[in-house]
């Protein structure tokens, strides 16, 4: 179970799409078995920004892709607000399997415990050494105190593009330090998940979308 939980092993040198093969077997932690599937991350490999969220969700678990349910559809709309497009863009989870709760009408979202982040880690490093993004978005608490840090706040630090350098990355700079090629600085930003939105009371959601929105677009005028 999950105390026996030991970080996933992804192959090197295969692409985005040989990593998703890899993971659809993933073991690394109680969490498959229940799920349907694993939901790998979407998008291309020239993508200049990459979006990290919690975990699928039952949409998500049902069809193997990440964000196509209604939180999904509220990150594109918010997306399109902000100026960026969602096809552009790499979004992904830091857990990669639902953790829900069953009950006899609907699963549950459970939110995964640091045992899955730490499992998972290595496919979302997997991501990131392929990748090699300008910016790393952060969607919710989940996602910023996994890459960020453990005590990061969503309230009080969120929409500010903080220098971030990417797990593993560390050889990749040095050895790139006198190519004119030389991957450059990454950002990391936090900001709400679009879930939180779709739980915040009528009156107050507007507002909400609308941080969310602004949030975004300080990540459109990085990529500018």
């Amino acid at each position: 179970m999950s105390q026996e939980n030991v970080p996933a092993q992804p192959p090197t040198g295969v692409g985005l799409e040989g990593l998703r093969a890899a993971a659809a077997g993933c073991r690394a932690c109680e969490l498959w078995e229940p799920a349907t599937q694993t939901v790998f991350g979407e998008g291309p490999e020239t993508a200049r920004v990459v979006f990290v969220g919690e975990q699928p969700g039952d949409q998500e678990d049902r069809r193997g892709e990440p964000f196509v349910g209604p939180a999904g559809r509220l990150l594109d709309r918010a997306l399109g607000d902000a100026g960026i497009e969602r096809g552009d863009a790499y979004i992904t989870n830091a857990v990669k399997h639902f953790r829900f709760t069953p009950t006899p009408k609907r699963r549950l979202h459970q939110t995964p415990g640091p045992e899955h982040l730490r499992a998972c880690r290595p496919w979302l490093e997997a991501e990131f050494a392929v990748l090699q993004p300008e910016v790393v978005v952060c969607l919710g608490a989940t996602a910023a105190k996994a890459l960020i840090s453990p005590s990061f706040r969503i309230t009080r630090e969120r929409g500010q593009l903080l220098p971030w350098t990417p797990p593993g990355a560390d050889t990749l700079f040095s050895a790139a330090d006198d190519d004119e090629d030389a991957p450059h600085q990454t950002w990391m930003l936090a900001t709400t998940h679009p879930s939180a939105i779709l739980r915040t009371p009528d009156e107050a959601r507007p507002a909400a979308y609308d941080a969310l929105v602004a949030d975004l677009r300080v990540v459109a005028q990085a990529l500018a």
